[in-house]
């Protein structure tokens, strides 16, 4: 297994995996399924901004999972600050492929000068969570009921880490 970036190639593999978790899952609080064209566009706009997509990928290029950050708010004062995201394929959850995705994440997002990572996690997802805190994320708080999917009242926990030491942003 590797991690690479993706590439447009990829995006057949990755929207079957995103549409898998609206379907079965509530990792993405969304119930619209979406088609490839949808994530090569999206794998475009985070080029654009100079963001990345990961995948993890088998000897033979099978796609086992994706990975992303961007912006975390849209105002300038949350610049140095990125939300991430990663989804694994249902057959191959629980193999340690998203804590390889997340610690390249985490070092691309320190590499271009992100100061903080921010994990939104629904609630009861204590896998996700402690993955999370393994790799030194902080509980940062709970928003309750802020969501909803499959007829119940979801639940927001967020985590953040901090990439760097920098005591100020102009450090």
């Amino acid at each position: 297994m590797k991690i690479r970036d993706a590439v447009p190639a990829d995006a057949e593999a990755i929207t079957a995996i995103y549409n898998d978790a609206v379907t079965n899952t509530t990792a993405i609080w969304n119930d619209t399924l979406i088609e490839p064209a949808n994530r090569r566009a999206w794998l475009a706009d985070r080029e654009k901004q100079g963001y990345p997509v990961l995948v993890a990928v088998d000897d033979a290029e099978s796609v086992m999972g994706y990975a992303s950050f961007g912006d975390w708010r849209a105002w300038d004062g949350y610049r140095h600050t990125v939300e991430h995201s990663v989804y694994v394929r249902a057959d191959q959850r629980g193999t340690g492929i998203g804590r390889l995705m997340m610690a390249t994440l985490i070092e691309r997002a320190r590499a271009i000068g992100k100061h903080v990572m921010v994990a939104g996690i629904e609630a009861t997802n204590i896998g996700s969570i402690r993955l999370h805190e393994k790799l030194g994320f902080e509980n940062a708080g709970v928003l309750r009921q802020v969501g909803m999917k499959f007829g119940e009242w979801l639940d927001l926990t967020f985590l953040t880490l901090t990439l760097d030491t920098r005591p100020n942003p102009d450090a």
